[in-house]
């Protein structure tokens, strides 16, 4: 595989996935069995569908012996003989009429199988896509972090649909084969049960055979699973960062990625379908051998009597029976390497969505939660100790609070942990020790919704969806109303350029906002924000990559939002938080200034040095910094 496809490290989803037994028994226990009514009526039918398809053989070699040769009396299985015709015009518009009611009834049971048995598979299929989406929303950030977009997608898409299919086909074509095998098996003994040896010899080669390539199988379809969401993955990442493909022209080089990662998803297909074309011909192989068996011995019985170790007689009608039994017998058989086909598939796939699902939701409820109601907007860090799991520490130590209506900043270098800082207040993740507050309560123990209620966020990344400009500002308070709306756009700076857009308020962005510049689509984030009113502001470097005027309107809108709020404020720019009552240097995930703009400047230390460098009072960081920043000393942490 290419370096795209491989796997540098074990997932979570990986380490669940692989502990997973049974998967597609406990799918169906768990989504299934909600649908029994629908699986009750497909199986019913099945079986009366399938039971309808004998009838025709059974009836017509009856006739041949009765009415066209006359080598035997006219008998049909089940039916008294004191309710048959005696005469052979009769019978055989009797025999007739039964082929014909078979026939209909069968079409009308197979419609009736048709839509109970896609009930029942799509209903599953609805449930398993709806539930694997809302446990994918309830997990923390550290899942998605280490997981890739295109593979979730490939979970929720591409596995659930296999599902569908092995609970439809599948499920339909094993109940036709189970139906058939016993029905024709059991005729075959009522008619000759001799001759029936000859026919059913064939069950146990093909059984022994089925066993051997479901083992092979296995593992080849887990690697085409796993391969398709490398491509999915692939494919989304080129397509998202498409601007940048074409600003630095490597449409080859994405071109050469995905025809890496489209190879391993051929190469493993085509193990998967080398090996189902060498079972497939066995299969018919075995069961054509069979019917050929069974065709010779019984044309030699019909014409010269007995052979081998046969006795008895063996009339021409019941041979055309058997022969049309037989036929019956072979193709369904032969149909076994789809089945398994089906059934590989889904099981790969029903391992990933079980993992998905065993993944543990590590940020939630406590019991008994308390409801944020009435905020005043404390905010406390206590020291806060952070680190991603099975990774070096993050933030250590760090300590700091912010009372009700205040504004404290926090500045440093990139990677210094001022974004994890605020994601902490939102439980996006967890302290790993310590401990962060809210109007005294610990956010463990808040309620997560009204927690996230009472907290703003506008962060540098600014994320719209696909849809209007209005719907975007009340994404969160789908309630509001249109004159609401245009309000919080205003107090964002946001409403002139709006009416300037083609269609207004009801103007698409397009996907991720792309039809937007960024300063429109973060002052739209801001209106959304102004529109919550939360009592708490969060902003994560939020004028950090627009142009001056652009900045001056959005700075100009977030005064309007923080006044009279407490703020936690990231910044890059130190202009932008100057007046903030408090501001904090973050070095290395630990605090080592604090203080007004004022006092900062007077300690002459960290912030000093790099106001002076934006302020252009001097030209660059002293080299002493310059490590620092870079990670190049071993300078103890203070």
């Amino acid at each position: 595989m290419n370096d795209e496809g491989d796997k540098e490290f074990e997932t979570e989803l990986d380490v669940y996935r692989d502990q997973v037994s049974k998967p597609l028994l406990r799918l169906f226990g768990a989504y299934g069995l909600g649908e029994w009514r629908w699986l009750v009526v497909g199986l019913a039918t099945s079986v009366l569908t399938y039971g309808a398809l004998l009838v025709t053989p059974i009836v017509l070699g009856a006739t041949i012996d009765a009415v066209f040769t006359q080598e035997s009396p006219y008998a049909l299985p089940l039916v008294p003989d004191p309710w048959l015709p005696t005469e052979r015009g009769e019978q055989f518009r009797l025999s007739a009429t039964i082929i014909g009611a078979a026939l209909l009834g069968g079409a009308i049971l197979q419609w009736i199988r048709g839509v109970a048995i896609n009930f029942f598979a799509h209903g599953v299929m609805y449930a398993v896509r709806v539930d694997a989406y809302e446990k994918m929303q309830r997990l923390d950030m550290t899942f998605f972090d280490n997981k890739e977009t295109g593979e979730i997608i490939s979970i929720l898409n591409n596995d659930t649909g296999n599902l569908e299919v092995f609970f439809d086909d599948a499920l339909g074509e094993s109940v036709r084969i189970g139906v058939i095998v016993l029905g024709v098996t059991g005729a075959l003994l009522y008619t000759n049960w001799q001759l029936a040896l000859v026919t059913l010899g064939a069950i146990p080669l093909l059984v022994a055979f089925t066993w051997w390539f479901v083992r092979v199988i296995e593992p080849r379809y887990a690697t085409v699973r796993s391969t398709i969401g490398d491509l999915n993955t692939r494919i989304e990442n080129g397509l998202s960062g498409i601007e940048l493909v074409k600003t630095a022209s490597t449409e080859t080089y994405e071109n050469e990625r995905v025809r890496g990662v489209s190879r391993d998803v051929f190469d493993a297909q085509m193990d998967v379908l080398k090996l189902s074309y060498f079972y497939r011909p066995g299969m018919e192989l075995i069961t054509g051998t069979a019917l050929l068996a069974t065709f010779v011995i019984g044309g030699l019985w019909v014409f010269s009597g007995p052979i081998l170790f046969f006795d008895g007689e063996l009339s021409i009608g019941d041979f055309v029976a058997f022969m049309l039994l037989t036929q019956q017998l072979t193709g369904p058989m032969a149909q076994l390497s789809g089945i398994v086909d089906w059934y590989e598939n889904a099981r790969a796939s029903g391992k990933r969505i079980c993992g998905l699902m065993d993944v543990p939701v590590r940020i939630e409820n406590a019991p008994n939660p308390i409801a944020l109601e009435d905020v005043d907007g404390r905010v406390e860090y206590d020291d806060v100790t952070f680190a991603y799991d099975g990774e070096e520490t993050v933030l250590d130590g760090v300590t700091f609070a912010a009372d009700a209506g205040e504004t404290v900043a926090l500045v440093g270098p990139t990677g210094a942990g001022k974004s994890t800082v605020a994601k902490l207040l939102l439980r996006l993740y967890d302290v790993t020790d310590g401990a962060v507050r809210v109007d005294g309560h610990d956010v463990r123990d808040v309620d997560l919704a009204s927690l996230r209620k009472s907290v703003g966020y506008v962060s540098q990344d600014t994320f719209l969806f696909d849809g209007t400009v209005a719907e975007n500002i009340r994404y969160g308070r789908f309630d509001a109303s249109d004159e609401e709306v245009r309000e919080a756009a205003r107090a964002a700076e946001a409403h002139e350029f709006i009416e300037n857009l083609s269609d207004g308020y009801e103007t698409r962005v397009g996907e991720r906002g792309v039809k937007l510049s960024g300063g429109q689509r973060q002052r739209i984030a801001i209106a959304r924000v102004i529109l919550q009113d939360p009592e708490i502001i969060l902003l994560d470097e939020a004028t950090a990559s627009v142009d001056t005027e652009t900045e001056y309107l959005i700075q100009r809108s977030l005064d309007r939002l923080t006044a009279e709020r407490t703020t936690l404020a990231i910044a890059h720019r130190l202009s932008t938080i100057k007046d903030a009552d408090t501001i904090l240097v973050v070095e290395g995930g630990e605090i080592v200034e604090r203080g007004s703009h004022d006092e900062l400047l007077g300690a002459d230390g960290l912030y000093a040095n790099l106001w002076g460098v934006q302020a252009g009072e001097i030209d660059e960081l002293p080299e002493t910094f310059v490590q620092r920043v870079d990670g190049r000393t071993a300078e103890p942490r203070r």
